[in-house]
């Protein structure tokens, strides 16, 4: 028998599923349809969320006092693990690599910093290059040595038990678009850590669903990122104990937008923020879903899909990483 999945509700669920006609008439492409799960609320929403409405309702099973992160300076993910154990009462620790510490105060004291510390999680800073993963487990230790009980989230809450957070909005997403009338031809959205998109992967394939997801890399390469995904998509299949499988095929990462580095703006990315905003009045993170929108557009361009079809983007939020970018205006 599978294990019970721990729950909490934070998020404001189901987000909405909203065609982009403006935008979709300007690429002279299919139909482009936004998941917004900018609008999940908690700190101004994003897809982090989901993830987190079973990550902390694992650390309250497990009796944790403090909830500890890490991510690199404007992680959207570290402001609504914040934000999530601001709302169950339980102390937060965010351990952050400045990676351009030489960047504008904006960059380095605005944006998602700012918010981390008005949700009053402390943060613990590293300089560029520290081995994060190694500085979680070391300050775990140092927590439990002073008789505390942590709880430790992965870089982007990417999980297992916090892919699960996307295994239910893949059925939210094949819910929604049934209801007006169609089936999406693939899901696109930007990927970094691997969690949504192995939640993804798995949601569909629990459904037995052949709609494809693509993933647009925010930072790292196809190689690096996916035996993540597929390893964690097979771990939320194998926690629910079913019977189900997918092909080598189905975990597909466009490495090919990342530009630079991680967080790097490229001149895609600009015009993907700028088309939003002036033709649908959405504003996409520079980090992020501008990326995840070049990529979709770069592909509608170069004849992906038909003019009959119809794709999914999920805006994944960020927004309050605009605001660490001011060369955006």
């Amino acid at each position: 028998m599978p294990t019970a999945i721990p729950h909490v509700s934070l998020a404001h669920l189901p987000t909405p599923l909203e065609p982009l006609d403006r935008l979709s008439a300007a690429l002279g492409g299919p139909r482009i349809w936004m998941k917004r799960d900018d609008t999940t609320g908690l700190a101004i929403g994003g897809n982090k969320v989901r993830k987190l409405e079973y990550l902390l309702a694992d650390a309250l099973e497990q009796g944790a006092d403090v909830v500890l992160t890490i991510g690199a300076t404007q992680s959207n993910h570290c402001r609504q693990t914040a934000a999530a154990a601001a709302r169950l009462g339980i102390e937060c620790e965010l351990l952050l690599e400045h990676r351009f510490p030489e960047w504008p105060d904006a960059y380095n004291w605005g944006g998602n910093l700012q918010l981390d510390a008005l949700l009053g999680a402390t943060v613990l800073d590293h300089l560029v290059g520290t081995d994060m993963n190694a500085a979680l487990a070391a300050r775990v230790d140092e927590l439990l040595v002073a008789g505390r009980r942590p709880y430790a989230i992965p870089l982007g809450g990417s999980s297992v038990v916090g892919a699960f957070g996307y295994r239910t909005a893949a059925v939210e997403i094949l819910r929604q678009a049934d209801a007006v009338g169609f089936t999406p031809a693939e899901i696109v959205h930007a990927t970094s850590s691997g969690g949504t998109q192995a939640g993804l992967i798995a949601g569909l394939a629990i459904k037995r669903s052949a709609v494809p997801v693509l993933g647009v890399s925010a930072g790292g390469s196809d190689e690096y990122l996916a035996p993540i995904v597929r390893s964690l998509a097979e771990g939320v299949i194998e926690r629910l104990d079913l019977d189900r499988t997918f092909g080598p095929a189905t975990v597909m990462i466009d490495d090919t937008h990342v530009g630079d580095a991680y967080g790097v703006p490229t001149d895609a990315m600009h015009e993907a923020v700028e088309m939003c905003a002036t033709l649908e009045g959405v504003l996409l993170d520079p980090v992020y879903t501008g990326k995840g929108m070049a990529g979709l557009i770069h592909h509608v361009r170069t004849g992906r899909w038909s003019s009959d079809d119809q794709i999914v983007f999920i805006h994944t939020g960020g927004t309050p990483a605009l605001f660490a970018y001011p060369e955006l205006r």
